[in-house]
């Protein structure tokens, strides 16, 4: 019988449920996977904690890759046995499971250079840092950018694209062991924001200037000195709120900071048109499989132990890229 957690009630990591469930066949436009590994996001906790809604009781989790073992009728792209890997919030919830229905329409086909493995733990993150590198930004050779969470999964892929692109990278961390991690992976300098002054320390490595664009998914906590880190017109880029959403603000501070930008971007919106979808799949899987960014998975956890992985989540334990190994 197939597994999946389920949340009854939003809360902390004790809302998790890990239940049997019954999965039957297809129907139309659809396909029955079986999850090989089902990625671990941060966002995760925003279905749980409340601050995304959804209708409940719901299963939760967005990324996964695994084995097509069924398929509906009108399904012409996908067959029996091939590999997938998707994402993508509300089409795709209910990725926290051992096998699912889902519509063939996100479902991305794995080259054989990618395993569902490395599928799961960079589907999502992946995916982001692709349109964050190459839709948000003109980027050229020589900007600096700001990349909170450096030692985060998300962190390390955009970390090393960017260093593709030329761009120079100050990276934040909570600990030193994290700085070394996101040095090694392209941080070119790394603020540990526990102890130093983030906007600070920016100014003096950037010769007062302040960077082109700050890549903020911390939230709360790091909104303002985001802002002060940016140069004269720069964007602020909020791709999340691991402390907390941001406050409410007046718009006249973007103008007292340099008249700075801000944007808060969704993957959704980065993917939705299938050609843009398959370019940016296509430059994420190539850079992958021929090495130039590397996916490192450091910890494996069972799908019974939902409630713990979502703590370790929010507690930062975890660097770089974690997974539900099924």
């Amino acid at each position: 019988m197939a597994k999946v957690v389920r949340i009854y009630e939003t809360g902390g990591p004790d809302v998790l449920r890990f239940e049997n469930a019954t999965v039957g066949e297809p129907g139309p436009g659809e396909v029955r996977v079986r999850h090989v590994a089902v990625g671990l996001n941060f966002a995760d906790t925003y279905f749980r904690s409340g601050l995304y809604k959804v209708p409940l009781p719901s299963s939760i989790g967005n990324e996964a890759a695994g084995v097509i073992e069924a398929v509906g009728s009108g399904v012409t792209h996908l067959a029996v046995g091939d590999r997938v890997t998707y994402t993508g919030f509300t089409p795709t919830l209910g990725a926290y499971s051992t096998d699912r229905l889902i519509s063939a329409d996100p479902l991305i086909k794995l080259p054989e250079a990618i395993s569902c493995e490395v599928a799961a733990a960079m589907t999502m993150r992946g995916l982001s840092a692709a349109y964050l590198m190459r839709r948000i930004y003109p980027f050229k050779a020589g900007d600096t950018i700001l990349l909170h969470a450096a030692a985060g999964g998300a962190g390390l892929i955009i970390s090393q694209w960017a260093k593709l692109l030329g761009l120079t990278v100050i990276g934040t961390v909570s600990t030193d062991a994290k700085a070394e991690v996101a040095r090694a992976h392209g941080c070119d300098h790394t603020i540990n924001y526990s102890h130093e002054d983030v906007a600070k320390r920016v100014r003096e490595l950037t010769d007062g200037v302040g960077v082109s664009v700050v890549f903020d998914s911390v939230g709360k906590d790091t909104f303002m000195s985001s802002l002060d880190s940016l140069k004269r017109r720069g964007l602020l880029v909020c791709v999340g709120f691991a402390s907390g959403a941001v406050p409410a603000f007046d718009p006249a501070i973007l103008a007292r900071k340099g008249s700075a930008y801000l944007t808060r971007p969704g993957l959704a919106d980065y993917i939705a048109d299938p050609a843009e979808k398959a370019e940016l799949v296509d430059e994420l899987f190539g850079h992958v499989a021929a090495g130039r960014i590397r996916i490192d998975i450091n910890r494996r956890y069972a799908l019974e132990d939902a409630v713990q992985a979502h703590r370790d989540l929010e507690a930062r334990k975890i660097v770089g890229s974690s997974i539900f190994a099924i």
